[in-house]
């Protein structure tokens, strides 16, 4: 275990994560807010503990995938406790618990909270709130991997770490320059949704929350009632972004490089697509006779569809109160979630893609025993490993799923309330049904609870192994293993 280059990695995220706290001291001299000195206080706690722990770049700067994975899961839990200090010592969400349950929520672009009154926080709160969204979104170790050098291998098992999807790929020779390309893709379309909230008439300090909120797929609003109290031409626009974030982004760099045709031929693309038109055209029959007229009914359905489907949570009506058969479409859409590859949770849709054409082959075989037929996905076949890894991945997303739900019903609240605050956490959607619908919050739950949803949260965004793997005790073993020296005799 190279532990020195974990130690790194760290200090690494804290110097980083106080640089990123400057937006908040920003947005706190603008309004003139004294919270803002803890925001101040906070940032340079992490800027100096991350000088420390940096002093001495190591000499083997390679690592492993165990590695990586160690230092996902650690920077992922280290950055949650120091964003959730601003929130606890400024008394503005005074009990700790709540306070981390809000920035492992936000980090992980979740957006299920446990606010009652969000317009009550201070601006510079609710700015840092949704830039954990932004930051979370694309991911911390993904921008770090494009600022420092790391020798070998390493770049890319930090990368398979903490990027969402069953594979990652490089899109360029370099893993440092596909960092770099995804981030200045991801920046670009921030901007223009940013743009293009403005010129619908949203207050800049709402666009700029909204635009963080939609690029991380994360859903905090800023407003009690989420996005509702906003003119429909920003609902489209925000309903048209959300769907862009959930797209792989490897299907823009190929647009950026004009191979569209390319893009366009993504089968997990085309399926994303076809999941979100269907699901749409369900809501949309299923709604209209109780909505005011069939623009409103197609709005609110397109718009609930692209936040559920990439898990960004942002809600325009309290879809609590529609029919059995639309919630179950959005509990379908909650655990299908939005492409590899983009921004948004879930289990993504490209590993459906694989365990269907898997069911298919595997009932081909018994019609046709002597048939070989390999799994394919954009014309090229998927190797045995991938085919393999899906299939571990549902097997233990269902064992951690299971065990949540079990641990979550202690708190004697009824079977849908658990069982959707459960899905909504850990594929980082946000607002579940029941108790914890669009028009309510995760504030009744107990310490306990909120904690085991606090882990969902965190499995759910590192793809469940970056943070199982610091439970296995071999691990800890190698963490906290003494160096062995050897006595070299001369001859």
């Amino acid at each position: 275990m190279n532990r020195l280059i974990i130690v790194y990695i760290l200090g690494s995220v804290l110097k980083i994560t106080g640089v990123l706290l400057l937006l908040p001291i920003v947005t706190g001299i603008i309004y003139h807010e004294s919270t803002t000195m803890f925001f101040v206080w906070v940032a340079l706690g992490c800027i100096a503990g991350g000088f420390l722990l940096t002093l001495k770049k190591p000499k083997n700067q390679v690592f492993y995938l165990k590695e990586g994975c160690v230092a996902t899961a650690l920077s992922w839990i280290a950055i949650s406790i120091v964003g959730a200090l601003p929130f606890y010592i400024s008394g503005q969400i005074p009990s700790f618990t709540d306070a981390m349950f809000e920035t492992v929520s936000g980090f992980t672009t979740t957006g299920a909270s446990i606010l009652t009154d969000v317009e009550s926080l201070d601006k510079c709160m609710l700015m840092w709130r949704s830039f954990t969204h932004w930051i979370g979104g694309m991911g911390v170790l993904v921008f770090l991997l494009a600022v420092i050098p790391l020798n070998g291998g390493s770049h890319m098992n930090l990368m398979k770490a903490e990027s969402p999807g069953p594979s990652v790929g490089k899109l360029v020779p370099k893993v440092k320059y596909t960092a770099r390309i995804l981030y200045a893709i991801y920046i670009a379309i921030t901007i223009i949704e940013l743009v293009l909230l403005l010129i619908a008439r949203m207050p800049v300090f709402d666009a700029l929350c909204t635009s963080f909120g939609t690029a991380g797929t994360g859903g905090f609003g800023i407003k009690n009632d989420s996005i509702a109290g906003y003119s429909p031409a920003i609902q489209w626009i925000v309903t048209i972004f959300m769907i862009l974030f959930g797209v792989n982004f490897n299907a823009y760099y190929y647009i950026l490089f004009r191979h569209i045709r390319k893009a366009l031929s993504m089968e997990e693309v085309r399926c994303y697509f076809a999941i979100i038109l269907t699901s749409i055209a369900i809501i949309f029959f299923n709604i209209l006779d109780t909505s005011a007229n069939a623009l409103t009914a197609l709005r609110d359905a397109s718009f609930q569809v692209g936040s559920i489907i990439t898990t960004t949570g942002f809600s325009t009506v309290d879809f609590n109160q529609w029919s059995d058969a639309c919630k179950v479409v959005l509990v379908l859409l909650m655990f299908i979630g939005a492409c590899a590859g983009s921004t948004g949770g879930g289990i993504k849709v490209s590993r459906f893609v694989v365990l269907i054409k898997t069911l298919v082959k595997e009932l081909n075989s018994y019609i046709h025993p002597k048939s070989v037929k390999k799994i394919k996905i954009d014309d090229k076949p998927v190797e045995h490993e991938v085919v393999r890894a899906v299939n571990v991945y549902f097997i233990t997303f269902a064992i951690v799923f299971s065990a949540s739900v079990l641990l979550v019903s202690f708190e004697d609240t009824d079977l849908v309330t658990t069982f959707t605050a459960v899905a909504a956490t850990i594929n980082n959607i946000g607002p579940g049904l029941g108790i914890v619908g669009p028009a309510a919050n995760f504030s009744i739950f107990n310490p306990f609870t909120k904690y085991v949803l606090i882990f969902d949260m965190l499995a759910g965004r590192l793809e469940l192994f970056p943070l199982l793997i610091l439970f296995h005790p071999t691990i800890w073993k190698e963490m906290i293993a003494l160096p062995v020296k050897t006595n070299k005799k001369k001859a």
